[in-house]
């Protein structure tokens, strides 16, 4: 009986194995339930998790979230407008940093009865978009060009050339400027000149130096107008005071 049950048994395993094969070899359709499973993707289910999760959060924790990506998100465009457009960019920074430091400065110098100057803000953003942003764009890329390397040394002859060359000429292009918009003749320029400038040079002396070293060293050059303008924000605050004093005498110069 155990000789003609596993007879029997082995003629319908192999009954069953040919039906099965039947399909695949005379090219049917493979039964539902043998058919392989395809592989669904997970992503719809993390991206619900991280929903779900995200949703758990604190309201303080959604919020730094949020504005992280939104100053990443800035930085990126930031960037990227660098490239594009590099003395556009440079020069609307310039423009909103000066705007910036005079409303400061103005806060800091006028009374409470006094109200804002806004003709010469105007002044000050139209410098810093006009003059400043293009000026800077163009003396990072030569000072890079003629000393294209960033060690110890090369870097203290940017440092110097800055002081000896790009300050001068910008503080003095800086305030004969402002004097003219406001009116101050030919004479009364060279009287403000004579009393203001080696004042704020010597002064830029103790603030420039540390400034233009972190600039030059550790900086990239398409990024360095942007740290100079940074650093420039509390020096514009000083030289928009000092642009918004009073004419100096025209006698002042035949004094001396």
């Amino acid at each position: 009986m155990s000789g003609s049950f596993l007879r029997s048994g082995g003629l319908r395993a192999r009954e069953v194995l040919c039906r099965c094969r039947s399909p695949l070899a005379s090219g049917g359709a493979v039964p539902v339930a043998l058919r392989p499973r395809a592989f669904v993707s997970s992503i719809p289910a993390a991206a619900k998790f991280a929903r779900d999760s995200s949703s758990h959060l604190s309201p303080a924790a959604s919020t730094f979230i949020s504005s992280t990506a939104s100053r990443n998100g800035f930085v990126s465009w930031y960037l990227g407008m660098i490239e594009t457009r590099p003395i556009l960019t440079k020069s609307l920074t310039a423009g909103a940093i000066f705007t910036a430091a005079d409303i400061s400065a103005q806060t800091i110098a006028t009374s409470n009865s006094k109200s804002m100057d806004w003709i010469r803000t105007l002044r000050m953003a139209s410098y810093g978009m006009l003059f400043s942003g293009p000026s800077l764009h163009l003396w990072f890329n030569l000072t890079s060009k003629l000393i294209p390397k960033r060690d110890v040394i090369s870097t203290f002859k940017k440092v110097f050339m800055g002081q000896a060359i790009f300050g001068p000429i910008m503080t003095t292009v800086f305030f004969s400027l402002n004097a003219a918009l406001q009116g101050e003749t030919a004479d009364e320029i060279l009287a403000r000149l004579k009393r203001d400038m080696v004042p704020t040079l010597i002064n830029g002396l103790f603030y420039w130096p540390m400034c233009d070293f972190v600039t030059f060293r550790f900086v990239p050059v398409r990024l360095q107008p942007l740290v100079s303008n940074s650093f420039a924000f509390l020096w514009t605050i000083y030289i928009t005071y000092v642009a918004g004093l009073q004419k100096a005498p025209v006698q002042q110069i035949a004094a001396n």
